[in-house]
């Protein structure tokens, strides 16, 4: 069975456009996942945390994949790793990030992984490009082009880039 799921991608050590394209590559290169649409580039201020971080620049994909949701997960980490991804500091720097956002309607709430992201409803830094992404794409019942204008951070998005080309 193939399911549409969301994923969230964010980095702010490092080169950190590369390493967001190249984990883009890395997802797409999983034979049970297709990278359909990519984001533009948002950079953003961090969100929490220790402060004075480096700005991140974030990105939503939008993938098909045959993995179930604990597998894309654990996929999703290796990716992060293979990126040098460390996890020290609790919404810390770090060279990658990726957040499964929603994994096609399937809604769960594991210790590992919960779905839709629990707080991606009031993140703009996935709201934000995920709505520039698809227009119509909707979290929790809602636009996500409204949700991004309501967000906290929506102020924090400070510029955009044009979104990665992807060959599927």
């Amino acid at each position: 069975m193939t399911v549409s799921a969301i994923l969230a991608l964010g980095s702010n050590l490092g080169a950190r456009e590369e390493t967001l394209l190249r984990a883009i590559g890395d997802l797409a290169h999983h034979p049970k996942i297709r990278v359909l649409k990519t984001s533009p580039m948002a950079i953003t201020e961090a969100v929490g945390g220790p402060e004075n971080q480096p700005n991140f620049i974030n990105l939503v994909v939008q993938i098909e994949t045959e993995l179930g949701p604990f597998d894309l997960l654990r996929y999703c980490q290796q990716v992060e790793l293979k990126h040098h991804r460390t996890r020290e500091v609790h919404w810390g720097p770090r060279t990658l990030d990726i957040d499964i956002i929603a994994y096609g309607d399937l809604e769960m709430d594991e210790p590992d992984l919960s779905l839709p992201h629990p707080m991606a409803a009031q993140r703009a830094f996935v709201l934000a490009p995920w709505a520039k992404m698809d227009p119509q794409a909707t979290l929790e019942d809602e636009l996500v082009s409204v949700l991004a204008q309501e967000a906290n951070d929506v102020d924090g998005i400070l510029e955009y880039r044009p979104a990665p080309v992807v060959c599927a």
